[in-house]
């Protein structure tokens, strides 16, 4: 059975930290499911509008493997300022799930109470507001208990693929390496 993905997005994500592991993830045979905050398109930070699958309510009692924050300005500000957001994360670790997060989205880690004692990645400047980590790191990708960080656009790539191979198998992330250029 495949492991299932839910992809938050709220007004502002950013398009590359989103549908690069969401492009990513589905030709590993990852199943992601997109959702919006409410129903609707949702528009970029760059002005790509997308509709997602569902909505976020309309998943309250469905199962994910992982929980995938994109970053984005004011996209993971949105995502930060809303309690479902917030509640979803922390019901995600609770039972043992992880959440990933890139870019500015470590920041709704911080706004769920999650990230005491963890070490984190994160865009620079949302790094700074970071105060209750354990350590943020200069890190490409860093793994630490359920949380899975990274940087931001430039990072989504080796973000999906570590993401890919945890959701499945080593050979099935470099498959989709190979398929994709990204390593040769």
């Amino acid at each position: 059975m495949a492991k299932r993905v839910l992809l938050l997005l709220a007004e502002g994500f950013e398009e590359v930290e989103a549908i690069t592991p969401l492009d990513l993830l589905r030709r590993g045979g990852v199943e992601v499911v997109t959702a919006g905050l409410a129903d609707g398109p949702v528009t970029s930070a760059h002005g790509l509008t997308v509709v997602p699958d569902s909505h976020l309510d309309a998943l309250a009692n469905e199962r994910f493997d992982m929980l995938l924050l994109p970053g984005g300005a004011p996209g993971y500000l949105n995502l930060a300022a809303d309690e479902r957001v917030r509640a979803r994360v922390r019901a995600q670790l609770e039972v043992k799930r992880p959440v990933a997060a890139i870019c500015g989205a470590p920041y709704v880690l911080e706004e769920a109470g999650v990230l005491a004692g963890h070490r984190v990645t994160a865009y620079p400047s949302v790094g700074e507001r970071l105060t209750s980590a354990g350590a943020v790191v200069d890190e490409t990708v860093v793994s630490d208990g359920l949380l899975r960080t990274s940087q931001g656009v430039g990072t989504a790539m080796a973000f999906a693929l570590a993401l890919l191979e945890e959701l499945t198998d080593r050979a099935t992330r470099d498959r989709v390496a190979e398929a994709t250029l990204v390593e040769r």
